[in-house]
Formats: structure tokens, sequence, C-alpha cells
């Protein structure tokens, strides 16, 4: 799954003029694998064993560059790091208050929301968020 899904993005990115360097590749496929909404830092963490040249503003700018082909989106928290999914379809996070893990959920319910908002507010609606925080199985194991 996660094999077809990079050799997908990587024709995305190729359909727009997007050159495939090995750190490129390393990046995206880091992201499709990993599924715990990684921060830039951590991205680079994880990699720069296999690419000792590359700096965080080589991640940074390669994840700039996976947002604006679509690819990812930039999940924005209170005031920690970015982190970033892989996930684009409409899905919902829920966050850990102790240790920060996002793990995506989808509710089809609330699919409804935008509609409603829009037929109780008159707004025309372009997108929403939820977030829902809680406690982690881990962390609740730990104390």
């Amino acid at each position: 799954m996660s094999s077809a899904k990079i050799s997908a993005a990587i024709d995305n990115l190729k359909s727009v003029g997007v050159r495939i360097t090995p750190q490129r590749h390393a990046i995206l496929e880091h992201l499709i694998q990993s599924m715990s909404h990684p921060t830039a830092d951590e991205i680079y963490k994880a990699l720069e064993g296999k690419f000792p040249n590359m700096s965080v503003a080589t991640v940074y700018n390669n994840l700039r560059v996976f947002k604006e082909a679509g690819l990812v989106k930039e999940l924005t928290y209170g005031d920690s790091s970015s982190r970033f999914d892989c996930v684009t379809t409409d899905h919902y996070h829920i966050i850990c208050d102790s240790c920060g893990k996002i793990v995506d959920f989808h509710y089809p319910g609330l699919d409804e929301v935008e509609s409603l908002a829009e037929s109780v507010t008159g707004f025309d609606v372009g997108r929403h968020r939820m977030e829902i925080y809680g406690v982690c199985p881990d962390c609740k194991r730990k104390h």
C-alpha cells in the first residue's frame, strides 16, 4: 500500500515539474510510512543517519513543496511546531495532552457540519477543523 502511495506521490510531483532527489524521496517515504504526524525536526532526526549532509532547512523546503503540490497538510496546534500529515482526505485528529501524539479518525456524521453551519449562519463555508484532546492509552498506562 505505501509503495503505491509513494509512487503516486512521486508521479504527482513530477507532473508539476518537481525533480525527485534522494533526500526528497526519503522525506516523502518517511511521511507516508509514518502515522505519527511528524514535525520537520523529527523527520530530520529520523533521516540524518542516512543523509548526514542534509539540513533541517532542506526538510522544511521539501515539506513546503509537498504542501504546495497537495501531498501533505500542515497541522498547527497552539505554540508547538507544525506537524505534517500525508493523509489529505477529510478526517479529524485526537491529540494526547500528555505526550502530544496525534491520531487520525473519521466520523461520517461530521460530514454534515459544513452544510449545517451554512444553513444556520448564512456563511459560505470553505473548510472546517476539529480537534479532540485527551490522554492516549500509552500515557494512561504510565500513570
